[in-house]
């Protein structure tokens, strides 16, 4: 399981938009293998060096996208965060897409909850909220 604040997840999601509204668009997760699918607005959750989530508005080079880790998975501060992430998102690294139109409906019903909860297996991607 990966917790995010829900805060940070629309700054990021938000982030994107305006990105791709400068830029001409959302980038494609999936390195052009599955066209136009994820190149909307949205955010990455990426395992790699700690699992964090990112924008996908499309950048000009050499610029970074918004980056927010994992309160479990933060590689600065979280000396357990490789095993976790092992553990938790799987050896290799990678990509999945988290639709915002899935999103920010859920977080306008539950404005009490303050956190997004990613949970992977196999076959899915479950999103839940809590409140702390």
């Amino acid at each position: 399981m990966f917790t995010f604040p829900t805060v940070a997840v629309r700054k990021v999601i938000e982030r994107g938009k305006a990105d791709a509204a400068i830029n001409g668009g959302f980038r494609n997760p999936y390195y052009g293998m599955k066209p136009a699918e994820g190149e909307i607005p949205g955010h990455w959750l990426v395992g790699d060096q700690g699992v964090y989530i990112m924008s996908n508005g499309k950048l000009p080079d050499g610029e970074r996208p918004l980056v927010v880790y994992s309160e479990e998975c933060h590689p600065v501060g979280n000396p357990d965060w490789f095993h976790y992430k092992h553990r938790h998102f799987g050896c290799d690294d990678g990509i999945e897409f988290i639709d915002a139109e899935q999103l920010i409906p859920m977080f306008d019903r539950n404005l009490r909850c303050t956190h997004l909860n990613v949970q992977l297996t196999v076959a899915h991607v479950s999103l839940s909220l809590i409140a702390r």
